[in-house]
């Protein structure tokens, strides 16, 4: 996150949870209409009408207006209210963690004079991708409350007349299927996470290390906004490129039909989704469908990737610069 030779292993962990937070409410804001598109090109048969979803949107661009058009602007931020409440915390979380596994590397791995040298990228991937393992207890549950809702806002199921809000989802989850049915899609969400953050972190740094000098422009290791937010835009893009499916499968299993009536029936759900199609079932599934399947939604991904991340990295920078 710093290519500065003593800041990345200097930098107290609270500020970095606490940039990560703020950062985390300017990628969500930017970011959350295409991920309300992103939901709705992979998931289109759970339509309740006669035209998919696909036929429906010609593009990006068309979905995000006819969206607002239709539905107004709480459709595209439909969902919102539990990654809201949680993600920002969950990114403050998420660079907390990686500065702490980077700093356990440095101290406890190597030799004495790590922490005088910047970290190896092979220490940037290793860290990255031990934050991804952690933030998927979290990250499970409010995703699957999140696309819970995105498929209400969308359909209009026929047993609800309204959307029902993230707390009362999660308790009909819960009901339903008890702690464990929160964590429906928690195998792809592991896969997606652990490879992904990896990624997401080495892009950041190999970015912002070739196109920036070896020692900071300016006091305080404030880095040029050119590189530093080009960084953020590849970050965005390396980590989704690679592991999109497991997103797609996610997608795919998290929205299978939940029981949301006033009174349901208990029954003893399997560890992901209960009565619902396993990691292996679904990719199964979507490979007879055709293996563009896979690969449903990445322009509205990769089209969100760049800002938002720019922002995410943008903010968390100049948090961390303002308050050192």
């Amino acid at each position: 996150m710093s290519n500065s030779d003593s800041q990345a292993t200097t930098t107290d962990p609270t500020l970095d949870f606490f940039a990560g937070t703020v950062a985390g409410v300017s990628g969500l804001v930017v970011g959350f209409p295409f991920d309300t598109v992103k939901y709705r090109f992979q998931n289109p048969s759970s339509s309740s009408s006669s035209s998919s979803t696909v036929s429906r949107y010609r593009s990006t661009f068309h979905a995000l207006t006819t969206i607002t058009r239709d539905e107004g602007l709480r459709g595209l931020y439909k969902g919102i209210s539990s990654p809201l409440a949680t993600a920002p915390v969950l990114n403050g979380m998420l660079f907390a963690t990686y500065r702490f596994l980077m700093k356990f590397q440095q101290t406890r791995l190597d030799d004495d004079r790590s922490h005088d040298r910047d970290p190896t990228l092979y220490q940037v991937f290793l860290a990255a991708s031990g934050c991804g393992l952690v933030t998927t207890i979290i990250t499970t549950p409010i995703e699957l409350i999140k696309i819970q809702q995105q498929k209400q806002q969308q359909h209009l199921l026929a047993f609800t007349t309204k959307v029902l809000p993230a707390r009362a989802v999660a308790l009909d989850i819960f009901r339903s299927g008890g702690l464990l049915g929160l964590y429906r899609g928690l195998t792809p969400t592991i896969l997606r996470d652990v490879g992904g953050y990896g990624l997401y972190f080495f892009g950041y740094e190999a970015t912002l290390r070739m196109f920036t000098p070896p020692s900071p422009p300016s006091p305080g290791g404030k880095k040029p906004w050119g590189p530093l937010l080009l960084a953020g835009g590849v970050a965005g893009i390396l980590g989704w490129i690679v592991t999109f499916p497991f997103d797609v499968i996610k997608t795919r299993m998290q929205a299978h039909d939940i029981v949301v009536l006033p009174v349901v029936r208990r029954r003893r759900w399997r560890w992901f989704s209960g009565t619902g199609p396993s990691t292996f079932q679904t990719a199964c599934n979507m490979y007879n469908g055709g293996g563009r399947l896979f690969w449903r939604g990445l322009m509205p991904t990769m089209l969100r990737a760049v800002p938002v991340n720019m922002a995410v990295f943008g903010t968390f920078e100049a948090v961390v610069w303002a308050c050192s």
